[in-house]
């Protein structure tokens, strides 16, 4: 499991959430500080997702990179206790 990985899959979590309708990029922008022009880019994939952007995402989003892992990867590292 690579960092990189996880954050396409809290961008794609975004991306998702906002199709659906269940935010703004608006919103989501006014609530973590972020500019909309930014988050907006980094969600069409043109800006890179710093670190700090990704910490202000979870947070807000209230879910944490646990949740962006998938049934599988879960459970190989309960098993083994290592990095999947």
């Amino acid at each position: 499991m690579y960092f990189e990985l996880l954050q396409l899959r809290l961008i794609a979590h975004v991306q998702q959430r906002v199709q659906r309708g269940e935010l703004t990029e608006r919103g989501l922008a006014r609530h973590t500080g972020i500019s909309q022009p930014h988050l907006h880019n980094v969600l069409k994939g043109v800006r890179v997702l710093s670190p700090r952007m990704a910490d202000l995402l979870l947070h807000h989003l209230h879910i944490t990179l646990v949740d962006l892992l998938n049934a599988d990867e879960l459970a190989g590292h309960q098993h083994t206790g290592q990095p999947g």
